[in-house]
């Protein structure tokens, strides 16, 4: 039994793979009002940006484990890595919402490989670990999406937002030169593989699926929509308010680190329980606060809530999955790209009726739902 968390080549692969595809997943959202203004879109056409991106989240969550298993991690990891970089290319060259959202969707189809692989072979690679693993490869992933409102702040007040994706789209190739030799994940045997891949996930797997859907539904509707709601509400400027993003996503970042380290004092259960009340407390005050420096500060804390939710959550799931990995991450992954498609979409449609700051308050009713299906999933494995 591993004793020690070692990080391995492979697992510095992971973790940068995994960055990458959260940079172009979180900057979406800052770029949307950029894109809504140029195309002349209202809120539910600005929202099919990320729509189009869940759908190929979709497909790769329902069929993308049987790529895996014929093309094999590795190549499918690379795979899903150029591909996403060529994605967003197209974007940065979209001129009419059919081009962009196509490009949105085509990143999603194709990066979103790495969502299904990423999380089964850390979890393959490091056992007993798989918690700090997915935490930490998380972790990463947000000081990339930190970066991404900021990117599009400093660009769009200089050369072009667009620029944004551009210079990022060139790192899969550097990691490509860097990283291309030695860093195969470890496998189990074949036989092993056709066990596990025959196996129905068991009904725990599945509770903490839909606590999943709910958990990233949260994150991506603070990721997606906050940028328009402190432009709208608290009365920043556009490029100010794309910057004012980072402050959710540097908290990301902050309860990640303390996320890594807790999971090895308590039980992950405990911990998720602790940030949905910590996240919580951030959003209500966010939501409700009387000024900005109150709102904003409110969306400090609830990012340190938020952070934790989708790797731990996830972490128990895969634990759940009574070591059917592959499978488990991409069933994973369809859950994220449910959360996207549905939720973000959903809130859109709620403010062009009533209004941006009404339309937030799905947001409480989400942590609400969190809270309970982790406590339905605590009886079902008491049992």
């Amino acid at each position: 039994m591993q004793t020690t968390f070692h990080r391995n080549r492979f697992t510095w692969l992971a973790y940068l793979s995994l960055a990458v595809y959260g940079y172009f997943l979180n900057v979406l959202g800052p770029i949307t009002p950029f894109l809504k203004d140029e195309l002349g879109l209202t809120y539910t056409a600005s929202s099919l940006h990320f729509t189009a991106f869940a759908v190929g989240i979709l497909l790769i969550g329902g069929s993308g484990h049987l790529l895996i298993q014929r093309i094999g991690q590795r190549q499918a990891l690379w795979l899903g890595l150029f591909g996403i970089s060529i994605s967003a290319l197209l974007l940065v060259m979209g001129r009419n919402p059919i081009l962009t959202i196509g490009a949105c969707f085509l990143m999603g189809w194709i990066g979103s490989l790495i969502l299904a692989i990423v999380p089964a072979a850390l979890s393959d690679e490091h056992g007993e670990h798989k918690a700090v693993a997915l935490t930490e490869a998380n972790l990463i992933a947000s000081l990339f999406a930190t970066s991404a409102p900021l990117l599009v702040g400093w660009f769009a007040d200089s050369i072009g937002w667009r620029w944004a994706l551009g210079l990022i789209a060139s790192i899969p190739l550097w990691m490509f030169l860097g990283l291309r030799k030695n860093s195969a994940p470890s496998t189990r045997s074949a036989a092993a593989e056709s066990i596990t891949a025959t196996k129905a996930l068991p009904w725990l797997f599945w509770i903490y699926w839909i606590a999943i859907v709910l958990g990233v539904s949260v994150e991506f509707c603070m990721v997606f929509w906050s940028a328009d709601y402190v432009e709208q509400v608290l009365g920043l400027a556009k490029a100010d308010a794309a910057r004012a993003v980072s402050l959710f996503l540097a908290a990301m970042i902050v309860g990640r680190a303390l996320g890594s380290r807790l999971v090895q004092r308590f039980s992950t259960r405990a911990v998720v329980v602790v940030s949905i009340a910590v996240a919580t407390i951030g959003f209500l005050l966010f939501w409700m606060g009387p000024n900005p420096f109150l709102s904003l500060s409110g969306l400090f804390v609830n990012g340190l809530g938020v952070a934790n939710l989708y790797p731990l959550i996830l972490s128990l799931a895969i634990s759940a999955a009574e070591g059917n990995t592959v499978t488990a991450g991409a069933r994973a992954t369809l859950a994220s790209g449910t959360a996207i498609l549905t939720l973000p979409l959903a809130l859109g449609w709620l403010a062009d009726a009533a209004g941006i700051r009404s339309a937030y308050g799905v947001v409480l009713i989400l942590f609400i739902s969190i809270f309970l299906v982790l406590q339905l999933a605590r009886k079902v494995s008491n049992r």
